[in-house]
């Protein structure tokens, strides 16, 4: 705080992290080799911002606790000592942590467990206890005060999309409400009965829109609300968001400076608010918004320290072999594996109709890092291919529903003008997408992409005849689909037939260790052509 000309001044500093999604070391975990991301690394970060500024805010904004091997064998496998994840925020000093949709991927007792733990409050406003009508976890909101008496206002929201894609098990008891109706009433609360001088709001949730124009940017369904916030809601004075991956900042939105770090600690969000006092009451008299990178900064040896032996038992199991694989089952190129039937994806659907007797089922290579199976499988194979906490099942939808579905598939690609292949810019903005597109089993089809989106199917058979669009069949698929996740709609309230509640990570590792050995097949069931 300093004094020029009579006039008080203070800048304040928020620092967000967002999509940390469990990574906490600066490695990739298929095979251990260097990476510029994790919160060993946003520590540096973090402490350089320390030094340089007194008044600092640091908040998580959410999906923090699910995502590596080492989030994952916490959470499944040795769930006694402290959340990892939680360990770092509380040995850095966090604020808050505000809820994120992956959050709820283990159950509530994970989640309940890791916030038990933090030595900070972790906010929501949107999740409420159906019975009470409480926030779930008891605060939608905190105040930070300074030594100079201002008062910052932090609100935390959650995408109320949740219901979604989870698996309902795992949000028992819980109710979603409107972000941005949420934004209304809380905000208010902060501006009229908590007297704030700042409202940050910290959002699990993205933009629906483009930042600049309005325009709507995929379909309105509440899963990213971030446009409306900032247009519909008074009194929002800075807005951290998360969840759709993106790197974002410098950008203003009616007024309100917006900030988003991308994923896996590859940034640092930092918003710095500049302010005085004037007549007794501090205002806002600028405000700018950054992304600070992790690349070449060091990590945090004491941290480091500190989840070592989390490490170490991550990395022993990781290394267990479980069995051995004849043929190939390598991704070398992920464009050519959602070209044409490949041995890796027909393996996983086979699996899935295996285990849940299904004829039909469908999957996803889930992004452009999965290295697919090597001759002597361990662990890590299977973590660094099936990457999300997954279960599956089985739902009976239309001959028509599987068309339509294939259809929505078909939209991945596009062709440039001399003809190439290239991902659409729907499934590569604001995110990449690649997890959905979906490749089936049990089914044999053909994707035309030289046609118009929506008249690309151009054959559809089932057990050798054209598929009747008007009967029922019952197809196996992850739980995140089966809901509708991803805009396939066709799925949505459809009957649950069949719910097998184990990770498919779990069932692949253990369908493979059952046998001793796998064998890489092709039955050349589909493929994707063009004129």
């Amino acid at each position: 705080m300093v004094k020029e000309a009579s006039q008080i001044t203070c800048t304040i500093s928020i620092l967000e992290t967002s999509d940390l999604h469990g990574s906490m070391l600066p490695i990739q975990y298929a095979n251990n080799q260097a990476n510029e991301v994790g919160l060993t690394k946003i520590a540096a970060l973090i402490a350089s911002e320390r030094s340089l500024h007194q008044e600092v805010i640091v908040i998580d904004n959410g999906d923090l606790i699910q995502g590596t091997p080492l989030a994952y064998h916490h959470a499944r496998l040795d769930n006694e000592p402290m959340d990892p994840m939680v360990l770092g925020l509380n040995y850095l000093g966090y604020d808050a942590a505000v809820v994120g949709n992956h959050e709820f991927n283990y159950g509530l007792d994970v989640l309940c467990k890791a916030v038990k733990e933090s030595e900070f409050p972790w906010l929501c406003a949107t999740i409420l206890d159906a019975q009470s009508g409480e926030p779930f976890l008891g605060k939608p909101y905190m105040i930070k005060q300074f030594e100079n008496g201002i008062r910052v206002g932090i609100l935390g929201l959650t995408t109320p999309y949740i219901p979604n894609w989870e698996n309902p098990v795992h949000i028992e008891g819980l109710r979603f409400v409107d972000a941005v109706e949420a934004a209304k009433t809380w905000v208010k609360v902060l501006k009229e009965q908590e007297q704030v001088d700042v409202v940050v709001v910290s959002y699990h949730g993205g933009f629906e829109r483009d930042l600049t124009t309005g325009e709507p940017t995929e379909p309105l369904t509440g899963e990213n609300q971030g446009y409306q916030l900032c247009m519909e809601v008074d009194g929002i004075d800075v807005l951290l968001t998360g969840h759709q991956h993106r790197s974002l900042a410098g950008i203003q939105v009616n007024g309100v400076i917006v900030v988003q770090p991308g994923t896996t600690g590859v940034t640092l969000g930092k918003v710095q608010l500049e302010l005085s006092l004037v007549e007794g009451k501090w205002q806002i008299d600028a405000k700018t918004s950054e992304l600070l990178s992790v690349v070449g900064t060091e990590a945090d040896k004491k941290l480091i320290e500190l989840v070592s032996p989390y490490e170490a038992k991550t990395q022993e199991w990781l290394d267990q072999p479980i069995g051995k694989l004849t043929g190939d089952m390598r991704v070398k190129d992920p464009m050519q594996i959602r070209l044409k039937d490949n041995a890796l994806i027909e393996f996983i659907n086979r699996v899935q109709m295996d285990l849940s007797g299904s004829l039909i089922s469908n999957t996803a290579l889930f992004d452009n890092v999965s290295p697919g199976f090597p001759a002597d499988i361990t662990m890590r194979d299977i973590v660094s291919n099936y990457i999300y906490p997954n279960t599956l099942k089985v739902i009976r939808i239309s001959g028509q529903d599987i068309k339509d579905a294939l259809e929505q598939s078909a939209e991945y690609f596009e062709l440039t003008s001399t003809g190439d292949v290239q991902v659409s810019s729907k499934f590569k903005e604001p995110k990449p997408q690649h997890f959905n597109y979906d490749m089936w089993e049990g089914i044999t089809y053909k994707l035309n992409i030289s046609r118009p989106i929506g008249s690309r199917v151009v054959q559809l058979d089932y057990e050798g005849k054209p598929l009747n669009l008007e009967a029922s069949f019952d197809v196996v698929m992850n739980n995140y689909r089966a809901a509708g996740g991803g805009n396939y709609a066709m799925f949505q309230n459809k009957p649950v037939i069949k719910d097998i509640p184990t990770d498919v990570a779990e069932l692949l590792a253990g369908y493979i260790m059952e046998r001793g050995t796998i064998e890489a097949t092709l039955n050349q069931n589909w493929e994707v052509i063009w004129d």
